[in-house]
């Protein structure tokens, strides 16, 4: 903010932070559809007319607020995908460098309490998988031509998979990202799971990120035998089983 903005500036950017941050907490905890202006405005210690004058209403009051985060997310992940595609010079990016692209600028701005903070994460895992219609639109037109620069960065990464199948794999890759920084139970399983490991935000997306590239490389399944890719993961399982039986026989 200018050093030279009027008392009303400052009054009516901190009314909207104030509004910003109660909504983001509660959208976090509850989604668009359990959060309610009268409790975004208990909260935020604000009044209804406050809402609807910086706003128009609850659906301006959310757009905003993931614009805040998004809109910073976005242009760090385009800035990042330019800067390998010119270390690249006019080669293909590997798989492992467009995710780079995705997730890097994400764990930056959660260890920035400035930019996005501890709660980045899930707030950004809440916006992807939280089914309110007016959220969806708003992502899907705003960051339309980001998201498609990212497709054909990946198409270009994994020449070999048809354009309709990656599609439907980064579908897949979007809901695997999306649930496990939405869930709220994610670090618990971390902790269970992990001893010898510090829970970080960081730690979680290095876990991730070689499940995604595997199912992003997986073989083409045969369409002509839904079973078949199932059948051939079985096989060899079953082999060993009756292997191991024909020794225990002997």
């Amino acid at each position: 903010m200018a050093r030279n903005a009027s008392p009303d500036t400052r009054s009516n950017q901190d009314t909207r932070d104030r509004m910003f941050d109660a909504a983001e907490a509660l959208f976090i905890e509850r989604g668009f559809d359990g959060t309610s202006l009268r409790m975004v405005t208990t909260r935020a210690k604000v009044n209804l007319a406050a809402v609807n004058y910086h706003f128009g209403g609850k659906n301006g009051l959310f757009t905003a607020m993931i614009a805040r985060r998004f809109d910073t997310l976005n242009d760090a992940r385009v800035t990042l995908l330019d800067e390998y595609r010119r270390t690249a010079k006019g080669a293909p990016l590997a798989c492992e460098h467009v995710l780079a692209a995705m997730f890097v600028p994400a764990m930056q701005l959660a260890r920035d309490p400035r930019r996005g903070g501890r709660d980045f994460l899930r707030l950004l895992g809440r916006a992807y998988v939280d089914p309110s219609p007016t959220l969806r639109d708003f992502l899907a037109e705003r960051y339309a031509p980001t998201l498609e620069r990212f497709k054909e960065a990946f198409s270009e990464a994994l020449p070999e998979i048809p354009r309709r199948e990656l599609i439907w794999r980064l579908h897949f890759m979007m809901g695997a990202l999306a649930y496990t920084l939405a869930g709220a139970d994610t670090w618990r399983l971390i902790a269970a799971l992990s001893a010898v490991e510090t829970p970080t935000d960081e730690l979680l997306l290095r876990r991730l990120a070689p499940f995604l590239v595997a199912g992003l490389r997986a073989p083409l399944p045969d369409f002509a035998d839904p079973g078949a890719a199932l059948a051939a993961e079985e096989r060899p399982q079953r082999t060993a089983r009756n292997s191991e039986a024909r020794s225990r026989a002997a």
